[in-house]
């Protein structure tokens, strides 16, 4: 008897509504009921009075997913829509409002998110075969949940079908696939499990502090002092595995330096959770990934000769392979860590969606914060430069991307056009690379770090650089307070403009330069 990979959650909407706890009959008023937050309330009466803004309406209703106050009182309440008890795919929007809860606006990743009826005529097991089918990959599991889909086009009754099993390298693969409830036609769909593909006494960083706790007369490499993150030895075993073996050493001295140490490679991912955990803490007031004080899970050694490293939302960790060794070392060095630690803030807060121009500027944001971790890391192993992955080349091998020119990659784009957003993302994450690097630097030649760079721009222009500081708290605020999971490269533009006006005001250098910038990158 052949044992089949696929299995079906049957969702109906009285079980969905069941499970969204913050949501009730009154709509929208619900979230601020349950939230017990006057700043939350102000905003959910806010977005009432002027739903017809974003598309509000009686059968809708708001979950909060943050909220945020500016020094002046200004609040920002990140929501998530529901649609008669279903999620909606796109849905999410940004109330903003004065100090008194007077409204400054929205932003939204949809206005239309209204469907006809919530009965689907597609049955669940045919909508999960349908998705398995376009998965692309071994399938092992593909359930499908019921929802309303407004990303793109019309709104749709959907069954948001999560596809899980493993790649051709026996990496953890993953796929949501939105299957029309109606017609049974596939809508859309993206990747869940984010693989950056490329190929103590640390391996590329020399001596370095690591924070480790003891229990039971030995040491364990677990951080208290950052939520607890822990890194473990993955044994070289299945890419989809989501624990390993905890490291522990007897006189708290790891590593040799030398990748046949185990403890060697975990030395330096260990270090990079934790600058990136500063980095983000010690800039933007972060609080771990998810803003709770909740460290995650490093898992080294992943797979044999993986060229990979990847971030998963449901294991709330990262997999690092070793590389191949023969163009590619292990893939655990600084601007990697950021990266895919990044991923989860980026999960967290915007959501962007993981295809077209928002999963473009999705892995750019992770590229970004990922070379800001270098930069404040500071260190003598591996000094901030513009480049993705340099570190671990071997042999003359390549860096994985550039950030002045990411055309020199070979497949990146330099400057926007209609079919960026066509591309593979880590090809379309250019624009945004592009553009972070001109904010940063400006155009033209420079040597940083030793690095020489050459950046040009797409519409000739000349291009005054504010500093890659300025440029990072832009982008950072932009993700957290204005892009929704639709963001595209020109709602980026927009949010970055916004994020610059409050940071630095509407007249001022910043401001100016970030609207030369996507300018110089074809965004206008």
């Amino acid at each position: 008897m052949k044992k089949s990979f696929i299995t079906t959650t049957l969702a109906t909407a009285a079980i969905a509504a069941t499970a969204l706890a913050t949501v009730a009959t009154s709509g929208a008023q619900a979230a601020g009921q349950s939230a017990g937050n006057a700043g939350l309330d102000r905003a959910v009466a806010a977005a009432r009075a002027h739903g017809s803004a974003f598309g509000l309406d009686n059968d809708q209703a708001l979950q909060s997913k943050s909220f945020a106050t500016d020094p002046d009182g200004t609040s920002h309440a990140r929501f998530n829509r529901t649609f008669k008890g279903l999620p909606v795919v796109g849905g999410d929007l940004v109330v903003h409002t004065d100090k008194a809860g007077g409204w400054k606006g929205a932003d939204a990743a949809s206005h239309a998110v209204r469907v006809a009826s919530t009965t689907p005529t597609v049955a669940a097991a045919s909508a999960a075969q349908t998705a398995a089918r376009t998965a692309g990959f071994t399938v092992r599991t593909s359930t499908p949940t019921l929802a309303v889909y407004a990303l793109n086009g019309p709104a749709r009754l959907v069954w948001k079908t999560q596809v899980d099993g493993v790649g051709a390298h026996r990496e953890p693969a993953g796929k949501v696939v939105f299957v029309d409830a109606r017609s049974g036609h596939v809508v859309d769909g993206w990747a869940t499990e984010i693989n950056d593909a490329g190929t103590g006494n640390s391996l590329y960083l020399g001596t370095v502090t690591v924070q480790t706790t003891a229990s039971g007369g030995q040491w364990q490499m677990v951080d208290a002092t950052r939520g607890g993150a822990r890194t473990e030895d993955g044994n070289n075993g299945a890419t989809t595995s989501t624990t390993g073996t905890l490291f522990s050493d007897a006189d708290n001295v790891w590593g040799t330096g030398s990748n046949s140490n185990r403890q060697t490679a975990a030395v330096d991912a260990d270090f990079g959770v934790g600058a990136t955990w500063d980095f983000y803490k010690n800039t933007f007031g972060r609080n771990g990934i998810k803003n709770d004080g909740k460290g995650a899970r490093s898992l080294v050694h992943v797979g044999n000769n993986w060229v990979n490293a990847s971030w998963s939302d449901t294991c709330f960790c990262m997999r690092y392979g070793d590389g191949d060794g023969v163009s590619y070392g292990p893939l655990v060095s600084l601007d990697v860590a950021g990266h895919e630690m990044t991923h989860g803030v980026t999960s967290a807060t915007a959501g962007l969606t993981y295809a077209r121009e928002s999963g473009g500027l999705n892995e750019s944001t992770s590229d970004v914060m990922g070379t800001m971790v270098e930069f404040t890391a500071n260190t003598t192993g591996d000094p901030g430069d513009y480049l993705i992955g340099e570190r671990f080349a071997l042999g003359g091998a390549k860096p994985l991307r550039y950030m002045d020119q990411p055309s020199k990659d070979g497949a990146s784009a330099d400057c926007w056009s209609k079919r960026v957003g066509t591309l593979d993302v880590h090809y379309s994450s250019g624009v945004g690379n592009h553009a972070f690097y001109l904010l940063s630097e400006g155009s033209g030649t420079k040597t940083i770090n030793g690095v020489a760079y050459n950046s040009p721009t797409c519409n000739g222009s000349t291009v005054t650089g504010i500093g890659h500081d300025a440029a990072a708290a832009i982008w950072y605020r932009a993700l957290t307070t204005y892009w929704t999971s639709s963001t595209n490269y020109a709602g980026a533009r927009a949010g970055m403009l916004s994020a610059a006006s409050d940071l630095y005001g509407a007249g001022s250098a910043q401001y100016a330069a970030t609207a030369a910038t996507w300018s110089a990158v074809g965004v206008s």
